[in-house]
């Protein structure tokens, strides 16, 4: 199954991340859908990652690589824009394309 799940797999040299890859992939395709909707809503706004996390609810290990297929698929970009998170460093804020 690994095989089949390309998009959702990105460390094929980790079990672990094997295994999380195919434990998503049923639940992958609409935690991504949720993800896209979201920054549409978002506008020229955009969000950070850390915002989408805790907008949707989603743990920062399900929402980053949901939002990384997202990018590579073209579909969501970095705006140019940065914004402070809770560490008080700066995160990309990213918008649909």
């Amino acid at each position: 199954m690994t095989e089949q799940l390309g998009l959702f797999q990105r460390h094929g040299q980790s079990t672990t991340s094997r295994d999380a890859a195919e434990a998503i992939a049923p639940r992958a395709g609409t935690l991504r859908h949720r993800v896209l909707v979201y920054l549409a809503a978002c506008g020229p706004l955009g969000a950070t990652d850390e915002e989408v996390q805790r907008d949707l609810r989603m743990a920062p290990n399900t929402e980053r690589p949901r939002r990384v297929e997202l990018t590579d698929a073209g579909l969501v970009v970095d705006s140019g824009q940065r914004r402070a998170c809770r560490s008080g460093r700066m995160a990309v804020v990213w918008v649909t394309a």
